[in-house]
């Protein structure tokens, strides 16, 4: 066969060649063409008597079927003889293969120094002594082949064979050594464990597995591994009964202590689970794999502390797994009459809390957004989620303090993606607090909506001598008067109320257990109270316009039962509001240190992401997608309008955009320039940032130096070519300036068919004001005095449509949707509703 393994020119080896594992070898290998020292003092398995009998016939076999092979009587302890019979012979060795060995079994409890001493010379000594003759021949030839043979015993321990699997585990440990010593010089090592029946497992196992366990299904393994195209070093195997397996050592990730704090028996006993737990299992596969977790330990930061409750080192910055939520029109409602919205019902700034179809339009409350976070948080807890390092239980815990900031307005409905992390954690002496910090991101655009820092109060869980964090009150009001005072009266089933926005805990309803936990009934939830003071500083500072809403921060410093009084004071320091809130029954403070921060203008959502185009369609802006392909089309008219940019730049960039995810090509190298959507040949600039900080980037609202040392701003490839992209502020200036959504796009185009057909207005005769929402906009369509479409307010409108930009999407689309838009609260129709009917001239205007 031409694909035969041969060993022609090879000389090899074979300790204990005269039954079993070592015959077995030699006569493959014979068999194959090498020359064969047998080795073998021909004694019993115990380690008595000496007989030439059995190396002598396994030598007339091999010389019998046509191979070469010499006898070699002595002991492996006198190894240097059996390894000089080599040399005389052939002058040289090629492969040494340590296969001798005997049994001395017996339990611990009787085993004799001469049982253990005699193991360890046949196995351990002689093995040491044949390999320590033969390696610098191996060596200096640059080839060797070295086996090994270990045992099951050593890997896992067997009764009776304390001294056998001590030795046989140590020349696993042989092995791997001399693989590493060996490598450079082509001399390489491996262990087998065998199973297979012969003199040696008779005595442990039974007569029918021994007939089945043949010698013949170990060789073949054995040879290979002797083969000069085996690049296998180091290695340990399983073989036997038709089975061959490749041993690795296994460990946990297991547990690392930080150094500069004790390290005592009970941190070991607590952190068990984790010393123990294969699930998630490392394969170090040499020392400095096996060093490496304490090597990064040394090289780590000191520990920050910590105790039973909170290890600070394995809890902070702990990032929780992402979530989702949705809410709409009716959460926001339960919501705000769980904060004592609309107790009056006929207040029309109440009202736009509570009523889907409000004529100003429907305004979420902004304190609502501390609940979705709240909510995820709690979930996990109930499913035993918690953080690293966090081993605290829900009664050791109290809400101390609570700051939420809306980046902009809450829309009416949404889905929510929530990411957490453990901001902060400090020591307070006997207690503790844990900052969690969630931003709440809009699923569909991936635009961030809310950030909530929800600070936990931890009963006897501090004293580690940690970073005490803030000490000083930040939010003290003046000693002046209160620049507006609100007072409001709680329902007594306040609690009952609230609850229904997510938090079920009993103590707020269940009187058994207030009283439990040394309450005279249930109280009020501290997130209803906060709900309570930041809707009275919007009804006393904003003009009871809750967009202006921009954050607040509070700190829970007492109970309140459901039913009594809050009198709320606020002092007004340019855009904070400081407050302070009391139960009037007893003149006790329970929001302390309290600020609400107001927007001066309403902040502008970003755009939702286009719908997918077709891959070849280029980008445009009529189609109301993205705030910011709408600037790449910007880009695209400046370019072909300044074809002298590239002569100038000569450069081709590469952005890529995220939350939404975009790719765009800008080529200001190759003929007249162009920008095309996604990656678009080789770049010599890359750009990556977020889709709203591209936006702010080029609408000159953010300093792109200042975005690349904020980490906010990657750059590859050309950096020094990112300077030459100051004209995209200019550009992208002006495009975000033009109003976001579909509704632009749909009036102006109503505007030009206007144009073209005037008898339309004579079909309606009537001035129609659409106030759009999500994002918000204004548009008259005058079909009545002087036909056309402006953005605006109109003084007189015959009829009122107020509809988001969605809707007004599917309106366009279908204008028989406007009673299916109605009957679902999704059209608001003030005045002549019959006007309504009759909106056949949006018809497929998009």
């Amino acid at each position: 066969m031409g694909n035969e393994l041969r060993f022609d020119g090879k000389v090899a080896i074979v300790t204990g060649a005269g039954n079993g594992l070592g015959r077995s070898h030699a006569l493959l290998l014979a068999s194959r063409g090498a020359k064969v020292v047998i080795n073998d003092l021909g004694g019993a398995t115990t380690g008595g008597g000496r007989s030439s009998e059995a190396a002598d016939k396994v030598v007339a076999e091999i010389k019998a079927a046509g191979g070469e092979a010499v006898a070699n009587h002595d002991s492996v302890e006198d190894g240097a003889k059996i390894v000089q019979t080599a040399l005389d012979t052939w002058k040289r060795v090629d492969i040494v293969i340590n296969n001798a060995g005997i049994l001395r079994d017996t339990s611990f409890q009787k085993m004799s120094e001469q049982d253990w001493e005699l193991i360890y010379r046949v196995h351990l000594l002689g093995a040491f002594r044949v390999t320590q003759a033969a390696w610098p021949h191996l060596r200096d030839q640059g080839y060797g082949r070295i086996l090994f043979t270990a045992s099951a015993a050593g890997i896992y321990g067997n009764f009776g064979q304390a001294n056998y699997g001590m030795a046989k585990l140590g020349l696993v440990g042989f092995a791997n050594t001399l693989a590493i010593e060996g490598r450079k010089k082509n001399v390489f090592a491996n262990a087998i464990a065998p199973i297979a029946g012969s003199r040696m497992t008779e005595t442990v196992l039974p007569p029918e597995v021994v007939d089945a366990l043949k010698p013949e299904y170990v060789s073949p393994l054995v040879v290979w591994l002797c083969h000069e195209d085996c690049q296998e070093s180091g290695s340990l195997f399983e073989v036997g009964g038709g089975f061959m397996a490749k041993l690795r050592w296994e460990r946990t990730r297991g547990k690392v202590f930080k150094l500069g704090r004790p390290i005592t028996p009970e941190a070991v006993q607590r952190s068990w689970e984790a010393v123990t737990d294969f699930t998630d299992a490392t394969h170090p596969a040499d020392i400095a794999a096996s060093m490496q977790p304490v090597m990064d330990n040394l090289s780590s930061p000191p520990s920050r502390g910590g105790n039973e409750f909170i290890d600070v080192d394995a809890a902070l910055g702990y990032q929780f797994p992402e979530t989702t939520s949705s809410y709409d029109e009716r959460d926001l409602s339960l919501y705000a009459l769980g904060v004592g919205a609309a107790q009056d019902p006929l207040d029309a700034k109440e009202l736009q809390y509570v009523y889907e179809l409000h004529g100003e339009g429907f305004r979420p409350l902004p304190t609502y957004g501390v609940i979705p976070a709240l909510n995820t948080v709690l979930a996990q807890a109930a499913e035993g989620k918690q953080a690293p390092g966090l081993n605290y239980g829900l009664d050791r815990v109290l809400h101390g303090e609570q700051y939420t900031e809306l980046l902009r307005p809450l829309p009416p409905k949404a889905t929510l993606r929530h990411k957490g992390r453990i901001k902060d954690i400090f020591d307070k002496g006997k207690n503790a607090l844990v900052v969690t910090e969630v931003t709440s991101y809009d699923a569909q655009s991936g635009e961030p909506l809310v950030r909530n820092e929800i600070t936990t109060f931890v009963r006897g869980a501090g004293g580690w001598g940690g970073d005490r964090g803030p000490t000083s009150d930040i939010n003290v009001p003046p000693e002046r008067a209160p620049d507006a005072v609100i007072t409001e009266k709680t329902h007594e089933n306040q609690a009952l109320l609230y609850r229904l926005s997510g938090d079920w805990n009993p103590l707020h309803a269940d009187p058994e257990f207030a009283r439990n936990f040394g309450f005279k009934r249930p109280i009020l939830h501290g997130l209803c109270t906060f709900g309570y003071v930041g809707r009275h500083a919007i009804k006393a500072f904003a003009d009871g316009d809750p967009r202006l809403f921009k954050s607040i921060r509070v700190r829970f410093a007492d109970t309140v039962l459901p039913g009594e009084t809050l009198r709320t004071e606020l002092w007004k320091e340019g855009d904070r509001v400081l407050v302070r809130c009391k139960v009037v029954e007893r003149d006790k403070v329970v929001i302390s240190n309290a600020a609400v921060e107001l927007y001066k203008e309403v902040p502008k959502a970003q755009a939702k992401p286009a719908a997918p185009a077709q891959a070849s369609a280029p980008a445009t802006a009529s189609g109301g997608g993205s705030a910011s392909a709408r600037v790449f089309e910007a880009i695209r008219g400046y370019v072909a309008q300044h074809p002298e940019l590239v002569g100038k730049v000569a450069n081709v960039y590469l952005f890529k955009l995220t939350q939404p995810d975009s790719t765009w090509t800008l080529d200001l190298k190759n003929g007249a320039g162009a920008v095309q959507e996604g990656a678009q040949g080789k770049a010599d600039c890359t750009l990556e940032l977020t889709d709203a900080d591209f936006l702010a980037m080029t609408s000159g609202k953010a300093d792109p130096q200042k975005l690349y040392f904020g980490g906010k701003l990657k750059i590859t490839g050309n950096v020094m070519a990112s300077q030459k992209l100051g004209f995209l502020a200019k550009v992208g200036s002006a495009s975000s300036a033009s109003p976001v959504g579909r509704a632009a796009s749909i009036f102006k185009a109503l505007g030009e068919r206007l144009a073209r057909t005037p008898e339309l207005a004579r079909e309606v005769g009537a001035v129609l004001q659409f106030r759009i929402t999500e994002p918000e906009g204004s548009w008259v369509v005058d079909l009545k005095d002087a036909p056309g479409v402006r953005e605006g307010k109109a003084e007189r409108a015959d009829v009122t449509l107020r509809l988001s930009d969605e809707d007004l999407a599917a309106l366009v689309r279908d204008p028989q949707a406007v009673q299916r838009l109605y009957q679902h609260g999704k059209l608001r129709v003030d005045g002549d509703a019959r006007i309504a009917s009759r909106l056949a001239f949006l018809k497929q205007l998009i």
